[in-house]
């Protein structure tokens, strides 16, 4: 199984991706979330996902700024 970390600043998407789509059927496990950059790279940091879905515009860090440094 490959880990997945979403980060994402409104919590209805965020939910709404996490419990609809089913992760397990295409060999991902969610492993985390984040409701903006600075707790997501925090996350990403801790649990070192294979792919993390990202929100571009969110408070404190963007997922642009974000995706830079997790590189």
């Amino acid at each position: 199984m490959y880990k997945l970390i979403i980060v994402e600043d409104e919590e209805i998407i965020r939910k709404g991706l996490v419990n609809t789509i089913d992760w397990l059927k295409m060999g991902f496990v969610v492993v985390g979330e984040a409701e903006d950059g600075e707790a997501g790279l925090k996350i990403i940091r801790e649990l070192e996902p294979d792919l993390v879905i990202t929100d571009i515009k969110m408070p404190f860090m963007d997922g642009i700024e974000l995706s830079r440094l997790v590189k």
